[in-house]
């Protein structure tokens, strides 16, 4: 919305923009109510987004969150985390038959069917690599339920279950190739170094 402040609008990622394996951005915003501090924002204070909410007052009232706190009818049901936007992250989407981890480099907000993977410790190249495989692929299929047509949920309870190697004992040339098969989107030379870095000849039937 062009005539809402540039600060309360966050470029936001959409399952979408990943479908090619890197991310495309389709020029989403968020529109921002929220302060740094997790506090709603003063709308007097943004003549832009006050209008811009005040346009669509009564679909935002309507909401079970509109309806809870009317004075905070223009909230998003979620607060915003900020310093998400800025950090690297695997964003996977939600619903997929197969992994499909993708790269941010701290550009974008997620949008709420995108899961986000970070780290203060791995390269997420690495990792997403390794998310790529068809190891990573079993981990998930273990706990998710296959819905209809194939597709899998990747939610946040079923990834925090997959086992990674420890960091510090991956061989770096191990690394290296699960680099550059999630640069390649190469499942198989993703899946061949998983093999090695779990110590498994094949994947379990």
């Amino acid at each position: 919305p062009k005539a809402v402040e540039e600060s309360r609008l966050l470029p936001l990622a959409l399952a979408k923009d990943t479908i090619n394996g890197v991310l495309e951005w389709s020029g989403h915003f968020l529109v921002d109510p929220w302060e740094a501090d997790g506090s709603l924002v003063d709308l007097e204070l943004y003549p832009g987004l006050r209008r811009y909410f005040g346009d669509h007052a009564a679909l935002l009232k309507e909401r079970h969150v509109g309806r809870k706190k009317p004075t905070h009818w223009y909230r998003t049901i979620d607060k915003v985390n900020h310093s998400l936007t800025v950090r690297p992250k695997l964003l996977i989407p939600d619903i997929k038959s197969t992994a499909h981890p993708v790269y941010d480099s701290g550009e974008y907000y997620p949008h709420h069917n995108l899961y986000h993977v970070t780290s203060a410790g791995w390269d997420l190249k690495v990792l997403g690599g390794l998310l790529l495989s068809e190891v990573g692929q079993f981990f998930v299929e273990c706990y998710a339920v296959r819905m209809s047509g194939g597709y899998l949920r990747f939610q946040a309870q079923y990834l925090r279950r997959i086992r990674v190697p420890h960091l510090k004992e991956l061989d770096p040339r191990l690394a290296q190739e699960f680099a550059e098969a999630f640069e390649a989107r190469d499942v198989q030379a993703a899946t061949r170094a998983a093999l090695r870095a779990y110590g498994i000849r094949e994947i379990p039937k």
